[in-house]
């Protein structure tokens, strides 16, 4: 993919499809990582499932036999000498406790590291698809943090709120952008 933000929103989607109702994105930058962590409280997957999650023609779609966004992920962080790690627990089987963690971590420096890019897009676009969730996103940088918490904008603006009304939706995404700019970090 062309930006990193893609890789975000396609695998926050597979949270989506498992049924999780809380969906937390987690950027944690130095200098010289990237560490994107996507934690969600969907209904998990088998351990048969999940050693072999990462096989491109390992999918739980219908609508194709091939499944490339691990895949994807996990050549992009190994192309920089990074490494992807999938954890989940099964609802089956652990029914209080279950769902799946997906942590890629990138060395920035490597001529083959993909940029971040749009993540603003990519975080507004996952909450508008799927405004019952509770969505949190944070990215903490070398200079400062940038976060946003559903229920939190829940509690101020009240139970009744759409996460999907457009003007939510504009303010979050002006909110993002501005938060962004605050802490100089670009966003191309």
């Amino acid at each position: 993919m062309k930006e990193l933000s893609l890789n975000i929103l396609d695998i926050a989607m597979n949270s989506v499809r498992a049924g999780a109702t809380k969906v937390e994105i987690r950027l944690t930058e130095t200098d010289e990582t990237l560490t994107i962590a996507i934690a969600d409280d969907g209904c998990g997957m088998s351990p048969e499932f999940l050693a072999n999650v990462l096989d491109p023609f390992s999918t739980t779609r219908t609508t194709r036999k091939v499944g490339l966004g691990l895949p994807l992920l996990k050549m992009e962080a190994e192309q920089t000498g990074g490494t992807v790690t999938i954890e989940s627990r099964e609802a089956k089987t652990h029914p209080d406790d279950h769902g799946t963690v997906t942590t890629a971590v990138f060395y920035k420096n490597n001529i083959d590291f993909t940029p971040l890019g749009d993540v603003v897009s990519s975080v507004v676009t996952l909450i508008q698809g799927s405004p019952g969730l509770r969505w949190i996103y944070v990215h903490e940088t070398p200079s400062g943090a940038v976060d946003v918490d559903t229920d939190e904008m829940r509690a101020v603006l009240g139970d009744d709120a759409r996460m999907d009304d457009p003007d939510i939706l504009a303010w979050l995404d002006g909110y993002l952008r501005e938060n962004y700019a605050e802490i100089s970090y670009p966003l191309d």
